[in-house]
């Protein structure tokens, strides 16, 4: 029977794709957000779209992004309750602004619950498949109904000011769009962890 050693790298072994991946990449993408947030000081003038385009982005990555990436990386668990998290936390952050207001506890509870949904569904779906179109099909499916609750959950508030055909299209287009890229970007994960499993079995040979 082979048995399957981990691959231990020395201090003194490093590539070029650590320092592209593990470096540049990473300080790359922080500066761009910090940019996209700066962007109304920097263009100046009426900036709403612009605004607008950003409250979305981090939403995306907040309360969609994140619990579904770990929901297929993990499991339905580490989804859940990763979604749960993120989702109180952007809950929280959004509290202020509807302090006061009679309905936004729904909202509120609204933002909790859909990425819990979101990042446990994706991970009972796909079952730490690295199948690309298993991933692909578990992303979307999640995200779809995590945008149906959430918006039909919206519309039992009287806080609410997502609605119609363009507050449903908002809602729930753009978590496909989300679910897409984070399939993409779970299979490149999955890529990376496979091929360190080759490794590990060549050199146990």
């Amino acid at each position: 029977m082979r048995v399957v050693t981990p691959m231990t790298l020395g201090w003194k072994t490093w590539t070029k794709n650590d320092l592209i991946f593990g470096i540049l990449l990473q300080t790359v993408a922080v500066f761009v957000i910090v940019l996209i947030s700066k962007l109304q000081s920097i263009i100046g003038g009426e900036m709403g779209i612009v605004i607008g385009i950003t409250m979305e982005i981090t939403e995306l990555v907040v309360i969609v992004g994140v619990p579904l990436a770990l929901g297929l990386l993990w499991n339905q668990w580490a989804g859940g309750a990763s979604g749960f998290l993120m989702g109180a936390f952007y809950a929280l952050y959004w509290s202020g602004s509807f302090y006061g207001i009679q309905g936004s506890g729904t909202v509120l509870i609204a933002y909790v619950l859909s990425p819990m949904l979101i990042g446990y569904m994706a991970g009972a779906l796909n079952k730490r498949s690295d199948n690309f179109k298993r991933i692909l099909i578990s992303a979307s499916v999640a995200s779809i109904i995590g945008g149906v609750v959430l918006f039909t959950i919206f519309q039992m508030s009287t806080a609410n000011v997502v609605t119609g055909v363009s507050g449903f299209a908002l809602t729930v287009l753009a978590r496909i769009l989300a679910a897409v890229l984070t399939a993409v970007v779970v299979k490149v994960f999955f890529w990376y962890g496979m091929g360190t499993q080759k490794r590990s079995i060549a050199k146990s040979d």
